[in-house]
């Protein structure tokens, strides 16, 4: 039997009583404190979006801090209080919540509140988090394209109320799992960063290489679209493949299906590219290469590049392609503004080493091996990191649900 299981069958044996969160606390709205009343030192301050950016299941300091003027106005959280935000543009974030554990009172924003309460911080801070409580809060958020929930919606949520010895053993196990957590996430970080460096290095050769323009060993062209595109996406057997930026999984390298498809008239007023070619983004993902493994066709949103394989090896001229150096000659050729334009003649110009092909398949052979490392999510550090939040969510879910109190009729 578990330490809970013991200390279950020890305190609370006919089940747990399920509260209310507005009967072993209160809601307090935050107030005041704007983006613009954020400093780097001064009275501890906490912004409602920087809940849902910067804080986890607890902390015991602030990122940014506001003049003692401006905090004597506000509402005061002290500690062992929730900070919670109420609103967020999509469902899951709202009500995310961090324990204040910090040794002075912290003042909170608006759209924010403040739940003082009698359980253990961190207890609560996690159950926030856990199904049973997304699920109750599900038919409380109200708003279209802000979400939000208020106050006294979430007093009406239930959350189970072991005894104060259980509360701490649930929290013991919970910061454990979340310790190895935050520990593979720091190790998957210096590995990226260990990755970046040692790609710079590889892909830095020697002066005496051969350089070339990219326009000179590669064709380069730009997509084009048929319009209004409306008018020729299709569902018909006879459609093609039509490429988009969101086709391409985040951080992804190959390009395997699409969402949609054209007609053979749209394909005939687009750009075919062919599996093997690459296609580059010359505005969201700016300068971005892909790899198309499929027949399909890119709107004027992409170039295409093919025609290179007498030169080069795919896989290092996707790993160059990447690169610090190449990128930056990107950004810096598109000009400064805001709104980068990445066109073919750009590329075509960018100076890009060329050395010997069996050079080029080292290269791939060592920065594959980085690369799964540290961005595969199958085999390397992300598949573990993904395993370890599963039994994180797991476990948080199994030991915050409790069989309810039987009470007598």
């Amino acid at each position: 039997m578990s330490r809970i299981d013991e200390l279950i069958a020890e305190h609370c044996p006919g089940g747990v009583e399920h509260q209310p969160l507005g009967a072993v606390g209160e809601f307090i709205r935050g107030n005041g404190l704007q983006k613009k009343d954020l400093f780097d030192e001064g009275f501890p301050a906490v912004h409602y979006g920087q809940i849902h950016t910067k804080y986890g299941v607890w902390t015991e300091e602030t990122f940014s801090f506001t003049l003692p003027t401006i905090a004597a106005k506000l509402r005061h959280a002290s500690y062992g209080d929730l900070l919670i935000a109420t609103t967020s543009e999509d469902d899951e974030a709202v009500a995310k919540a961090t324990a204040w554990l910090g040794n002075t009172d912290v003042v909170l924003s608006g759209d924010a509140y403040i739940y003082r309460h009698s359980l253990d911080p961190r207890y609560v801070a996690y159950f926030f988090q856990s199904e049973p409580f997304q699920e109750q809060k599900k038919r409380y958020i109200s708003g279209t394209k802000v979400r939000r929930i208020s106050g006294s919606s979430l007093a009406k949520i239930l959350i189970p109320v072991p005894p104060l010895e259980v509360q701490r053993e649930i929290v013991r196990i919970l910061d454990t799992f979340s310790k190895m957590e935050a520990e593979l996430e720091a190790e998957l970080e210096a590995r990226k960063q260990q990755y970046e460096f040692y790609a710079d290095q590889l892909l830095t050769v020697e002066r005496d290489i051969q350089r070339v323009k990219f326009g000179d060993v590669a064709t380069i062209v730009r997509g084009a679209s048929p319009r209004p595109i409306q008018a020729f996406l299709t569902n018909q057997a006879d459609g093609v493949p039509w490429i988009k930026i969101g086709d391409v999984p985040a951080g992804g390298k190959y390009i395997t299906t699409t969402a949609q498809c054209v007609t053979p008239a749209g394909a005939a007023k687009s750009r075919r590219v062919k599996p093997g070619d690459f296609v580059l983004s010359n505005s969201m993902s700016f300068g971005r290469p892909y790899v198309s493994k499929i027949d399909g066709y890119i709107h004027d949103g992409w170039l295409a590049i093919s025609n290179f394989e007498q030169y080069y090896v795919r896989d290092y001229l996707y790993y160059l392609l990447r690169s610090k150096a190449i990128q930056e000659d990107f950004a810096r050729k598109a000009g400064a503004g805001t709104v980068k334009n990445l066109n073919a003649d750009i590329v075509r110009s960018v100076v890009i080493p060329l050395p010997p092909k069996e050079d080029q398949e080292r290269v791939v052979d060592l920065l594959d091996r980085f690369d799964a490392l540290v961005n595969d999510i199958s085999t390397g550090l992300p598949a573990e990191l993904a395993a370890r939040r599963q039994q994180y969510e797991y476990y948080r879910d199994k030991l915050l649900t409790f069989k309810p109190l039987e009470t007598a009729s």
